[in-house]
This record gives C-alpha cells, sequence and structure tokens, in this order.
C-alpha cells in the first residue's frame, strides 16, 4: 500500500543550523528552513529530533514539532533554537509542506560537527551546516 503512495521530490528547500550573534555579542544558534522555490509554501509541519547513534541505548533528546503557516517564496524561516551540546549528534528534521494541493515530505539530517566545521550559508549570509 505504502509503495503506491506517490510523493513528489522536494527540490528548492534545505534546512540547517546557523550561528548569529545577539546584541550583546554572544552567539546563538538556530535552525532555519530556506525556500528556494517561486512559490510559498504552506502548512508546513517540521519534526525534529537528535541520537547519538542507531543504537537502541543511545542517548537521544525530545522530539519537538513546529508548525509554520507559511513560508514565502525565495524566503528563509527561523525554525527553532539549538543548543551546542547537541552538535554531537545526529540532528534529524521531518519536513512535511504543501505547495499549492500537493504534499511533498522530506527527512533532512545534520550529523555530528564541531563549531570549527561552519560553511558559509549564502541564502542567510551566516556559518552553520546544511543538512543532507
Amino acid at each position: 500500500m505504502k509503495k503506491d503512495i506517490q510523493m513528489p521530490k522536494v527540490t528548492g528547500v534545505k534546512l540547517c543550523i546557523a550561528k548569529s550573534t545577539n546584541n550583546l555579542g554572544e552567539s546563538e544558534w538556530h535552525v532555519y528552513l530556506i525556500n528556494k522555490n517561486l512559490i510559498e509554501l504552506t502548512n508546513v509541519m517540521i519534526v525534529s529530533k537528535g541520537y547519538e547513534s542507531k543504537d537502541p541505548d543511545a542517548r537521544k533528546t525530545s522530539t519537538l514539532r513546529h508548525m509554520i503557516e507559511q513560508v514565502d517564496a525565495q524566503s528563509v524561516a527561523k525554525v527553532e533554537s539549538i543548543s551546542p551540546e547537541v552538535f554531537s549528534f545526529f540532528n534529524e528534521f521531518w519536513v512535511s509542506y504543501y505547495i499549492v494541493n500537493e504534499v511533498f515530505d522530506k527527512k533532512f539530517v545534520i550529523e555530528p560537527f564541531q563549531e570549527f566545521d561552519l560553511v558559509g550559508i549564502e541564502e542567510i549570509d551566516l556559518l552553520g551546516r546544511i543538512a543532507n
């Protein structure tokens, strides 16, 4: 039954963790959803969790759920704050959204990283890590 459901391929959507600096000069980390499409995304649901490894006894984070009504075309939405303490975890994000009346769904994973492993993310002009 599940194999009979055709899910369209997700394109033009990225997810990343990026570092910014607040007014006090302190580092802040956030998860961002980037929509590079020429059309808005609606009813965006993001479910996030972290895990140390695939081992059933490995440490895990809480599961968080976020709903964003609309992410405009070629724009960015800040999803959640994230603590550097979980950068040594696999951070997984299930993203589901609608374009017109069609549902799209994709799992994004950011593998464990260190703060010095950051790359430039041009869409938000910050340093961070992009999910694969």
